[in-house]
């Protein structure tokens, strides 16, 4: 397995990022690939992916660690994926998001096909730093909005 971790600070407070990534909806905005997304009971939700040029769906498990404000996700069918969003308070304000995603280059590759190696990872990382940025102006133009 492979990791890759980043981050990026948000001018929102805690609260506000907790429940937007909450909201299965939302992730089509910010997901790259994601074409739809809809809760599927308490702790799971369905992805309808764009993998590699063709449609797929995935379900995903979710699993909270509130006190720790931290949130965890693994793929239940499709590729075998997973990852963690942690959210640390920086002031009343400021958030900042630690992404982790975990995951089998052989199976990226297969599922999604793409560069291989060291160019895999670099797209990976190229593709999470955008989700994120994307998450970011989503969570600060809707509480701006309000």
């Amino acid at each position: 397995m492979s990791t890759l971790e980043e981050h990026i600070d948000i001018n929102v407070p805690l609260e506000t990022a907790w429940a937007c990534l909450h909201r299965a909806e939302t992730y089509p905005r910010f997901l790259n690939g994601v074409r739809q997304a809809r809760a599927a009971g308490e702790r799971r939700a369905r992805l309808d992916v764009d993998a590699g040029g063709r449609a797929q769906e995935l379900q995903v498990e979710i699993v909270d660690r509130e006190m720790e404000n931290v949130m965890t996700w693994q793929t239940t069918s499709g590729p075998d994926l997973a990852g963690t969003f942690s959210l640390l308070p920086i002031d009343r304000g400021h958030t900042r998001i630690q992404a982790r995603f975990e995951y089998d280059p052989g199976t990226i590759k297969e599922t999604f096909g793409g560069p291989q190696g060291f160019a895999q990872a670099v797209a990976i990382e190229r593709g999470v730093r955008i989700d994120l940025q994307q998450f970011k102006e989503l969570v600060e133009a809707e509480r701006a909005a309000k």
